[in-house]
């Protein structure tokens, strides 16, 4: 139960520190910056912020970081890199509502792949609590009005569900040994290297700007933004999230997640004055029951303690 608890605190600080990325990212994009320079530079740099607390947690400990390679590969690859990258492919083709709502239709891929692996069939609280929690998404990302859709976004947009579906599955599912910094630290720098090459082949464009942002009203450095990026948006996001789903297992996690999207609407409308329709406030609801859904039924599947731990406590 402690350890539920737990990692339903750092699913949320995961949602949370996920949900200013946005923030950070408009006031680097106003100042000249595109997308891709954005998150080059956001995991780069978290990158290069734990390297030192990451090697001080592996002390030597190599052999840890080999046996896990071919998660961390997957994990830099798919779900960082992977993820971002088909995205940003969406959201040319398609409008940022509809980008989002396919990206976050990997939760629904997690269901799937839990239980075709591990025999859990989603039981009706899930299933009810998925329905709720996506059409509550709906709301929040205000699909109202004409909306840009083709076949080659959807297919982008779906590559960006899969890249968030594996980024819960293979948090969930790596060593435990492995210190959550060093699990972050290298999937990043796979990552970084993978957009990288990519922007030098021309897959994505890298254009950096040094010219002054404006963020939460006020005209600082771009280097402000850079640093909540990478900081807040990177560090402790990844990190918190990688706890979080080997404490609650995929499932649960990625349902958590889903409220990023909330908190990146409170974001907005604290740092840019973006304020939610009521519409957006009653999904706000219909997620947080949804994911109250899906908690209850991953604590029916919990086991009972064992009776001499029950009389101890």
């Amino acid at each position: 139960m402690r350890s539920g608890s737990s990692g339903l605190s750092l699913a949320v600080i995961s949602a949370a520190t996920f949900g200013t990325s946005g923030t950070f990212a408009t006031a680097l994009m106003a100042a000249g910056w595109t997308p891709g320079a954005a998150v080059v530079t956001r995991i780069g740099v978290a990158a290069l912020l734990l390297t030192v607390p990451a090697l001080v947690q592996l002390r030597g400990r190599w052999a840890l970081l080999r046996r896990s390679l071919p998660a961390v590969v997957a994990y830099g690859l798919v779900a960082v890199a992977g993820c971002q990258l088909f995205f940003f492919n969406a959201v040319e083709h398609l409008s940022v509502g509809v980008a989002l709502l396919l990206e976050y239709s990997g939760t629904l891929l997690v269901v799937l792949w839990v239980w075709l692996r591990h025999a859990q069939r989603p039981r009706r609280l899930t299933l009810t609590g998925g329905a709720l929690a996506l059409g509550g998404l709906v709301l929040v990302l205000d699909l109202t009005g004409h909306q840009r859709v083709d076949l080659v976004g959807v297919l982008w947009g779906l590559g960006a569900a899969t890249g968030l579906a594996v980024y819960f599955v293979v948090s969930a599912h790596t060593d435990e040994k492995l210190p959550l910094m060093v699990m972050a630290w290298a999937g990043m720098t796979v990552g970084t290297a993978t957009l990288l090459v990519a922007g030098l082949a021309g897959a994505v464009s890298l254009h950096a700007s040094t010219a002054d942002a404006d963020f939460a009203g006020h005209h600082t450095s771009w280097i402000v933004p850079i640093v909540g990026l990478s900081l807040v948006a990177a560090v402790i996001a990844y990190s918190t999230g990688i706890g979080a789903a080997r404490r609650l297992g995929a499932r649960l996690a990625s349902f958590v997640g889903l409220a990023e999207v909330l908190f990146a609407v409170l974001f907005a409308w604290a740092f840019l004055d973006q304020t939610p329709t009521g519409l957006q406030l009653v999904g706000g609801v219909l997620v947080l029951a949804g994911i109250a859904l899906v908690r209850a039924d991953d604590r029916a599947d919990a086991p009972e303690p064992a009776p001499e731990l029950a009389a101890a406590a």
